[in-house]
């Protein structure tokens, strides 16, 4: 409405024109008389001729009539004539004098809605940061000024608008009323900080809508792009371009694309946008078409999409599908890649598939033949065949007598030693090895081989090669608490019990006399064929030295020694290397009183000598005296007469002479 009384202007209006000038200087007058000077010209109305009352009556009427011009509120008629010159004398009677001194002038109530929207259509609040719109009304060398219907034009950089070079007068922009007023009272506005305001409106609605949007491939960065999405960078990353691997991300810079934004972090102003989104969308709808045409065992050609470890991705025209990699081959293969490359063309076979989740398992090796059907009948068990090996386990190894056709070696059944080693000891992947067949399971498709049945067992001989009473040279393999296990050759091992390791030393644990690894010379001791249990021994390869000490250290003889421990009960004496002895407290005392201390030397007699437990007792104080001297006759007596009974008699003579005869005869 203010638009159109600009261009077609009223011509009672127009004609005024002069009047409101006037008016205005009237009303400037009548605001500069007091009210002193008003109440002076009512006294003088009343009192004085009728010529001067005719003269303020005017007065006022003019200053009624300069109000109204001023304030635009003047009637539309033809002779322009107020009320007051119409008919002073009833104007002047009814006229509001309180309102007039109190400055209060009563508006007609559609005036003021008349006026409220003029105003509210004419003009904007020039509040701070508040994004309005705006008119280009001039484009200087440097500037565009902009009119946002505010008291002043808005100045803008043309900095701001080079994005858009073809920016002229009379288009609208989008501005922020960044300041009122500045120093010199301009009113400053924004394009850019508009720009970045109504963008983010923009790319939050989108991402709540979930509507498509069109960006700006900018440059690749780590891990994706940099996309100009509504003047804001918004990162695209790697894998959310394709549900294609991408392989080279420059070709795609400098490209306009569509995208969905998937994500907003309004604390950091990060959005996260997705191109696959707007293709796997597409996709689903195709994926449910082409599934639900799907049957299992159906063959259908494809294409390698993608190569991972665990198995292949293939393209069957708008779905996907996997090969696993135990279905890409009947043998054993480390990569997909040993079968199949990218982008080749392959047919496969259906296994399975979920139409809610949309996945297809498929299947190259079922194309062909399970190899265990094709596997000639010829072959059997005892049969000596040839193979790669395919897979090592601590427990054996397995081979591939034919492609996907294998067979499992036992660790076991890798050599006739008891010793069970690491199938690696043996064999490595890749080695060609021959093995003996030695089950078959056709229907379980299951094979077990043995490379030790290939040579001789060496029990079928072991009487001839170690018969009892043989000495021989082994190799420490393994402690046990209770002896030592040597191996004579390879499938030949021993065991030597601690109590066979030596005549005198008191052992606890064969680490103490042996090392793994070490040569040890044995003595064949017993010989089991059928429980394949060989027993030996290692002190046997000398005499027992007791047998010469029993009478050397005899009860009651006299030995000189050092004291070599002092322990809880006693103290311990080295005679020899072989010959330890113990002394007990109370056979450590000197004639003195006093008591030995370790590392004295002294003179010790033999109380108690006993050969089976390997058991010598010696004493100092014995030496001295009376009572431990009576206890020394008697033990010594005493081990006379068990001597004199263990003796053989002459009648016990005359019987092992003729068992010893007997067994001659029976020789012969």
């Amino acid at each position: 409405m203010a638009e159109e009384e600009k261009t077609n202007p009223n011509p009672q209006n127009e004609g005024t024109k002069k009047e409101v000038a006037q008016a205005k200087e009237t009303v400037e007058r009548a605001d500069s008389i007091d009210e002193d000077s008003l109440d002076e010209l009512a006294t003088k109305a009343n009192t004085s001729d009728e010529p001067k009352r005719q003269e303020e009556v005017e007065i006022k009427s003019t200053v009624a009539r300069a109000e109204e011009l001023a304030t635009g509120s003047v009637p539309e008629s033809k002779d322009h004539r107020s009320a007051a010159q119409a008919n002073p004398e009833k104007f002047l009677s009814e006229f509001n004098w309180h309102n007039y001194e109190e400055g209060i002038d009563v508006i007609d109530d559609g005036k003021l809605e008349e006026f409220e929207k003029l105003v509210k259509e004419n003009f904007v609040d020039t509040l701070d940061d508040e994004v309005v719109e705006g008119t280009v009304i001039n484009i200087t060398e440097r500037d565009a000024i902009i009119d946002i219907n505010a008291k002043s034009e808005g100045v803008i950089s043309l900095n701001e608008f080079r994005y858009n070079p073809d920016m002229k007068v009379g288009d609208t922009v989008d501005v922020l009323i960044d300041v009122r007023e500045d120093a010199t009272g301009q009113l400053i506005l924004s394009h850019r900080k508009a720009r970045v305001i109504k963008s983010w409106e923009r790319i939050n609605k989108a991402h709540e809508d979930g509507t498509i949007v069109t960006g700006f491939v900018k440059a690749r960065t780590k891990g994706g792009m940099i996309v100009d999405v509504f003047g804001i960078e918004a990162f695209l990353p790697g894998s959310q371009i394709d549900v294609k691997p991408i392989r080279d991300y420059d070709a795609y810079v400098n490209k306009t694309m569509e995208f969905k934004v998937v994500k907003i972090n309004q604390e950091f102003k990060n959005v996260v946008v997705s191109h696959k989104a707007l293709i796997e969308a597409d996709i689903e709808e195709q994926k449910k078409e082409i599934i639900s045409q799907l049957e299992k065992g159906q063959v259908l050609e494809g294409t390698v999409k993608n190569i991972t470890s665990y198995g292949v991705f293939v393209d069957l025209g708008g779905v996907d599908g996997l090969v696993h990699i135990t279905d890409l081959s009947w043998s054993r293969i480390n990569h997909p890649n040993e079968i199949v490359d990218l982008d080749q063309k392959l047919n496969v076979v259906i296994l399975d598939f979920d139409e809610d989740k949309t996945r297809i398992q498929l299947g190259l090796k079922q194309l062909k033949k399970h190899p265990w059907e094709a596997l000639g009948d010829e072959l059997k068990v005892g049969d000596r065949v040839k193979g790669k090996v395919v897979v090592i386990a601590d427990y054996g190894a397995f081979v591939e007598v034919e492609e996907g056709v294998e067979g499992l070696i036992h660790v076991s059944e890798m050599s006739w030693s008891t010793h069970l080693r690491s199938a690696q000891d043996f064999v490595n992947v890749g080695d060609v090895v021959e093995a003996e067949i030695l089950t078959m399971d056709r229907e379980d498709r299951k094979m077990s081989l043995g490379i030790k049945q290939l040579s001789q067992d060496p029990w079928t001989d072991i009487t001839t090669k170690y018969p009892v009473g043989s000495r021989h040279n082994g190799i420490v393999r393994n402690f046990t608490n209770f002896g030592v296990f040597v191996e004579l050759e390879e499938g030949i091992d021993g065991l030597i019990y601690i109590s066979d390791l030596s005549w005198t030393k008191k052992i606890k644990h064969p680490s103490e006399f042996t090392d793994i690894g070490a040569k040890l010379d044995v003595v064949v001791l017993e010989l089991d064929v059928d429980g394949r249990k060989l027993s030996l021994g290692h002190k046997q390869i000398e005499d027992n030295p007791w047998d010469k000490y029993e009478d050397e250290f005899a009860v009651g003889t006299k030995h000189t020694a050092t004291i070599a421990e002092i322990v809880d009960k006693g103290a311990t004496i080295d005679f020899n290397d072989d010959i330890n002895a113990f002394v007990p407290n109370r056979h450590l005392e000197k004639e003195d009183g006093s008591k030995l201390k370790q590392g004295e030397e002294a003179q010790f007699q033999i109380i108690e000598f006993n050969k089976d437990f390997k058991r010598v007792v010696a004493s100092h104080t014995a030496l001295f005296r009376e009572e431990e001297a009576k206890i020394v006759k008697q033990a010594a007596k005493k081990a006379a007469d068990s001597a004199a009974a263990s003796a053989p008699t002459f009648g016990d003579t005359n019987d092992a002479l003729a068992e010893l005869k007997r067994k001659m005869e029976g020789g012969k």
